[in-house]
């Protein structure tokens, strides 16, 4: 009887647990083909020396802020995305690297549709597509890149995009310095995932 017992609590568990696993193996679907999309398309060209030199410039430059200066420059980015004045968003999506990701959105075909190179503190250095705010050092794209090591590959949740209606996901890597392995920052491509 407590054989019996245990047998049936055993394979309850057991459904349970697959009850659980299925539902988050077919959200995470889109991870398989997201990452065959960077290692084959974008892995290539993110040590490229105008993202490293880029980086370098910016870390040294914003070494020294505080998160209150953080938060300052974050509302101010906010403040100017509403507006038609936004000296602050031009410095980031007006630089060359900026465009060096518009071209590497637009050869992509309509698969890529925003790129992002964030520095040390989570701040933008150049975007291909104006975000709406300045600070990305408090989302996951950063944390888990940039604090995860050189090598970290970070897929996010697959999510309908209010403009387009696509489905999308944000796929984030670490940008280290060839030469010493250092990471420098991260850059976060946003997948379409129709056009796969």
């Amino acid at each position: 009887m407590i054989v019996g017992r245990m047998l049936f609590t055993a394979a309850a568990g057991a459904a349970f647990c697959l009850m659980q696993v299925t539902p988050s193996l077919a959200g995470d679907a889109h991870v398989e083909p997201v990452t065959a999309y960077v290692e084959t398309h974008i892995r290539a060209w993110i040590e490229d020396p105008i993202i490293i030199e880029e980086l370098k410039r910016q870390n040294a430059l914003h070494d020294h802020l505080t998160q209150p200066a953080i938060e300052e420059l974050d509302a101010t980015w906010r403040a100017e995305f509403s507006s038609n004045v936004h000296p602050l968003i031009d410095t980031v999506v007006g630089n060359p690297l900026s465009k060096f990701l518009k071209d590497k959105q637009v050869a992509s075909g309509g698969v890529i549709t925003e790129i992002f190179v964030i520095d040390a503190k989570g701040l933008p250095v150049g975007e291909s597509e104006i975000s709406s705010d300045y600070w990305q050092g408090d989302e996951l794209k950063w944390q888990k890149t940039y604090h995860a090591g050189s090598s970290a590959l970070f897929v996010d949740e697959a999510e309908k995009d209010e403009s387009t209606q696509a489905l999308q996901s944000q796929a984030s890597l670490t940008v280290s310095d060839p030469q010493t392995g250092q990471p420098l920052g991260a850059i976060t491509i946003g997948i379409n995932l129709d056009a796969l």
